[in-house]
């Protein structure tokens, strides 16, 4: 498995999703669990809103793994907090609670990183600089990152907090593309692409600012459009999926993977499957290395202008 930057060491460039393990009987959680690390993923990404009740999510990882001191240690257990019902929120209060709840849930001394889960309009920088500063002083929480922010709302928060923001996670998939996208057709007129929905180049603020970007919904067409592969919306982008998984000997889950984890960003692909074979078969498309016209091509077969 492929290993990338991640704040002061490394991680591999996939991480396992776990938002839909609540419910799922404990055989089928270890059967999850040892797909993925037989496939060199020890990096699970949890969020205190995953599951049936607030923690359910995190509280199901736990039970089923039951995870000695020593195996603990061996993997690194993300959470998100800030998300409440029917609005968001990062004050200190909050931030704090929730990260309680979370070490509570995930039967563990500390997080290894904490992620603010979306933006919250009425953040008020200095609370989430209270809250980070004392989970880091007691040894709560590890790191620190964000997701779903736009580099003017990260310049914002770092106004106040001194720890590194390490990660942002953010939804991208060869169909839903648009943080990639508008760079390449910045000053087209008329053409919807050329159109800034992020708030300022967010890959490219990343890139400077040694914040590791998280790549969500790696396989959706679209905010909630359902998947890519297969769909009979996207037969030239199948097509060519389909002929680059039989040049490399992979299935087209890994292509799909291989296309975030080729951008020199060095991404990590965050998998939401329960299905334990398709977390093997996509992980195995971060070590295809595409070439640059493959890339492009699968960029153009989504439906994306290359001027």
């Amino acid at each position: 498995m492929k290993t990338i930057p991640l704040g002061a060491g490394t991680a591999p460039n996939v991480v396992l999703g776990l938002m839909r393990i609540d419910g799922m009987p404990d055989d089928a959680v270890r059967d999850l669990v040892r797909a993925a690390r037989d496939a060199g993923i020890d990096f699970f990404d949890h969020a205190d809103i995953y599951g049936r009740t607030l923690h359910g999510s995190e509280r199901r990882f736990a039970e089923a793994l039951q995870l000695t001191p020593s195996q603990r240690a061996e993997v690194t257990l993300q959470t998100k907090c800030g998300i409440r019902a029917g609005y968001f929120d990062f004050s200190y209060e909050h931030i704090v609670e929730s990260v309680e709840g979370s070490l509570r849930a995930l039967d563990t001394d500390y997080l290894d990183i904490l992620l603010l889960h979306r933006p919250d309009a009425l953040v008020e920088p200095e609370e989430v600089a209270r809250a980070f500063d004392e989970l880091e002083a007691s040894g709560k929480v590890r790191a620190f990152g964000v997701s779903n922010h736009t580099p003017r709302q990260i310049d914002l928060l770092r106004t106040a907090v001194r720890q590194p923001l390490v990660a942002n996670q953010l939804q991208l998939s060869i169909t839903h593309a648009p943080i990639v996208a508008h760079g390449l057709a910045s000053n087209m007129q008329g053409l919807d692409q050329s159109i800034m929905r992020d708030g300022g180049g967010i890959v490219d603020y990343c890139r400077i600012n040694g914040i590791t970007i998280q790549a969500w919904s790696p396989l959706q067409a679209g905010v909630f459009d359902g998947v890519f592969l297969d769909s009979d919306r996207y037969p030239e982008l199948n097509a060519v999926i389909d002929r680059l998984a039989a040049a490399y000997d992979v299935p087209p889950i890994a292509i799909a993977a291989a296309w975030i984890a080729r951008h020199p960003a060095n991404m990590q692909v965050v998998l939401g499957t329960t299905t334990p074979q398709r977390v093997t078969d996509a992980a195995r498309g971060c070590d295809v290395e595409l070439t640059r016209a493959e890339w492009y091509e699968l960029f153009r077969a989504a439906g994306y202008t290359v001027p």
